[in-house]
This record gives C-alpha cells, sequence and structure tokens, in this order.
C-alpha cells in the first residue's frame, strides 16, 4: 500500500473512532428532560454534565499530548476508545445526579487521551499543503458524531430507553477497538519527512515562547464558548421556545448546523491548503473570516422569532465556524515544532475545555434570567473581538514565528 493511500485509510479509521467520541459525549445533550424526570436534575446539575465533562477533559488534554509526544500514539487512541465505552455503557446505569456527574467526570479522563494523540498522527502522515484538507476531513466526524448521538440519545429518551442508548454506544466502541488496534499496528507515528527539532523535552515551555500559538490559546476558547453553548443548550432552547419534543429538537439544534458545517470544514480545507502556496498565514486568515462572520449568526440563532428563520442562522453559524475548526490545529502546526504537535492540541483544548465548560454551565444558571438569547448575543461580541485580534496577530506576530520555525526544521 502506498504511503498516500495508507494515510487516506488512516483518516478513515481516526474518522469512525472520533465519530463514536462524538456521538458518546453528544447524547446526553437530548436527555435533559428525561434526566430531570428520572434521576431528580436541576437545571443547575444539567448544566454540570458538560461542565464537568469539559472541564476534566481540558486538564487531562494537556498530560495526554505530552504522553503522545513520548509513547505510543497508536496505543493511546485505542486505549482510549475502549475505556470511553466502558464509561459509556456504565452511564446507562446511573441511578443518581451524583452517579451521573461523576461518570461524566470519568468520560472526560477517557476521552481527552484520543483527540491530542488522533489530530498528531494524522498531521504526521500529512505534507503541510494536504494538512488542512486531512484534518477537516477527520474533524466531519465530529459533526456526523454530535448529530448522530444528539438524535439517537433524544429518539431513545422519548422512547423511554435513555439508559439503553448509552449500553447500544458503548457496546458499538468496544467492538470497534480491534479492527481499530490491528490497522494501527502498521501505521508509522513520524513524519520522515519533517525533522524532529527538540530532542523531546517538556513541550510545554517550548510553547510558550511561541507569540502565535498564545494568541491561539486565547482566540480558541472564545470560540468554542459560542460552540458548547450551542451544543449543550440549543436542543432544549429550541424545545421549550418552539414547544417541539425531544427528538425533534434535538434534530433541528443539530442538522442544520453540522451539515453546513462539513461543508464549511472541507471547503475551508481545500481554500487554505491552496491559498497556503501563496500566504502561509491562510490558515489563519480564513479563521478571522470565520469569527468575524459568525457573530451575527449568533445573535440570531437566539434572537429569531420563527424556527424557519432560526434553521437559516444556524446554518449559517455551521458554514463560517468549519472554516476555524478544520484551520485551527494546522495553524498551530505552522509555528510550533514538529514533536510538540499532541502537545499544542493538548494545550489548545485545555484552554478551550476550561471555556466550554463554563458555557454549558451558565446556560443552565443563567436560562432563568438572563436567558439563553442574550447569552448568544454577549457571545457574538466576543467573537467580534477574537477576530479583530487574529488581525493584529497576523501583522505583527506569526512572520516572526514562522520564520523561527523554518529555521530550526
Amino acid at each position: 500500500m502506498s504511503a498516500a493511500k495508507k494515510a487516506g485509510v488512516l483518516v478513515a479509521f481516526m474518522w469512525f473512532a472520533y465519530f463514536l467520541n462524538y456521538c458518546d459525549r453528544q447524547a446526553v445533550f437530548s436527555m435533559f428532560p428525561s434526566l430531570k424526570a428520572d434521576l431528580g436534575m436541576t437545571d443547575k446539575q444539567l448544566g454540570l454534565t458538560g461542565a464537568m465533562f469539559l472541564w476534566v477533559y481540558a486538564f487531562g488534554c494537556p498530560i495526554a499530548g505530552q504522553l503522545a509526544d513520548r509513547f505510543s500514539k497508536r496505543l493511546l487512541v485505542v486505549l482510549s476508545l475502549i475505556v470511553w465505552s466502558l464509561v459509556t455503557v456504565a452511564t446507562g446505569f446511573a441511578s443518581s445526579a451524583f452517579m451521573m456527574l461523576g461518570l461524566r467526570a470519568a468520560m472526560g479522563v477517557s476521552e481527552s487521551l484520543f483527540m491530542p494523540t488522533a489530530i498528531a498522527l494524522t498531521a504526521n502522515a500529512h505534507p503541510p499543503e494536504m494538512r488542512s484538507r486531512a484534518i477537516a476531513v477527520l474533524t466531519t466526524a465530529q459533526i456526523a458524531g454530535t448529530v448522530t448521538g444528539s438524535w439517537f440519545g433524544g429518539w431513545m429518551a422519548d422512547r423511554g430507553e435513555w439508559r439503553g442508548a448509552f449500553f447500544i454506544l458503548g457496546a458499538v466502541g468496544l467492538l470497534y477497538a480491534l479492527p481499530y488496534f490491528l490497522f494501527l499496528r502498521g501505521v508509522n507515528e513520524n513524519n520522515s519527512t519533517e525533522a524532529l527539532s527538540t530532542g523531546k523535552p517538556l513541550a510545554f515551555p517550548i510553547l510558550l515562547r511561541v507569540r502565535t500559538y498564545l494568541l491561539l490559546c486565547v482566540v480558541s476558547p472564545i470560540f468554542v464558548f459560542g460552540l458548547w453553548l450551542l451544543y449543550g443548550w440549543l436542543p432544549n432552547f429550541l424545545k421549550d421556545k418552539f414547544a417541539l419534543n425531544q427528538a425533534d429538537a434535538a434534530f433541528n439544534a443539530t442538522v442544520f448546523l453540522q451539515a453546513t458545517t462539513a461543508v464549511g470544514l472541507l471547503s475551508g480545507g481545500v481554500v487554505a491548503d491552496r491559498l497556503y502556496h501563496h500566504t502561509k498565514a491562510s490558515r489563519l486568515w480564513l479563521m478571522t473570516a470565520s469569527l468575524i462572520l459568525c457573530a451575527p449568526c449568533l445573535h440570531f440563532l437566539g434572537n429569531s422569532d420563527t424556527l424557519n428563520t432560526t434553521r437559516i442562522a444556524a446554518a449559517s453559524f455551521g458554514l463560517f465556524s468549519g472554516l476555524l475548526m478544520g484551520n485551527l490545529f494546522p495553524a498551530a502546526f505552522e509555528v510550533v515544532p514538529t514533536d510538540t504537535r499532541a502537545s499544542a492540541v493538548g494545550i489548545l483544548n485545555f484552554c478551550g475545555g476550561i471555556m466550554s465548560g463554563f458555557a454549558t454551565l451558565f446556560g443552565g444558571l443563567w436560562k432563568q434570567t438572563l436567558g439563553i438569547d442574550r447569552l448568544l448575543s454577549i457571545t457574538a461580541l466576543a467573537y467580534l473581538a477574537a477576530g479583530i485580534a487574529l488581525i493584529v496577530g497576523i501583522k505583527k506576530l506569526f512572520p516572526r514565528d514562522y520564520a523561527l520555525i523554518q529555521n530550526t526544521q
């Protein structure tokens, strides 16, 4: 099998594992009414189902990134899949709010091992001029998993079988672990065309000296705050606002948003890779456009009067957000050493996870006072500010950081 074909098959295997990752984490958000009824959970506790997962996940990601830069990436992604699938099965046995929150924290630990490692493996298998497309294709699994997990969770909950949803999703992950492991045994973990420049010391001090990367660590949390506010509370928001059942609310909250995100991801990857030949900051420019264009969409998502208008706002947000999602990590890889990539992803996930945990928590805390609609409008203003900050970074920080990394590899 040629290297290019093997890289494509690698993306396919990673895609399905990443798909299961998001199915398992997202199913719970479309079950909130059932969890209220069966486990007696409050709005605050429902908000914490997202916050507990994301905060633990956030703290686990930098550690996972450092482990992936030092040890076997192939073993880590398979181990992560097995453990989070077991936790998913255990979630079906939750008998109280406390047990549910504890299992969400455990899922945060298990899933944190996956993404930094999977992104680094995928990046190492592709040259720079194809990297955005490869990671964009992989990231579409996040979209498919969000839609499928949310819809399936809501559909099962409407039938009084929310526990069964966790049993089924966890079982699929455990069954997939064997073929996944067998394929990865033959995968080369490092990119032979790029030199390793750091000798594998602790990655954190190296990354903290890269100013463009630090800017991404500020911009990314702002972006994912809005993203997780929608992931965590849009199904419930639409259910209450337009009197939908759980399955219909989950469908409307995910399909219109995620279908166009896939288009934005894939087109953004192609455009970024083509523009890379003209400007090495192509990925940063697309991220800037994404933030500025997403801002009004967030406002209208919370403040539209009809379901159809809300769908249009969701579809527009998805399209523009995809431009950033597929280019965040490739943009970071332009300015960090090759053998710190997993750590770079881990720290970005840490920054994003901490803030996105607050998104789901604040949705629960302020649902009855400030309201999801106003919270979305405030987040839109933050998106605009982040877009302006990226423009400054492209002009003032990126040229020096890019030149430094090129001179060391």
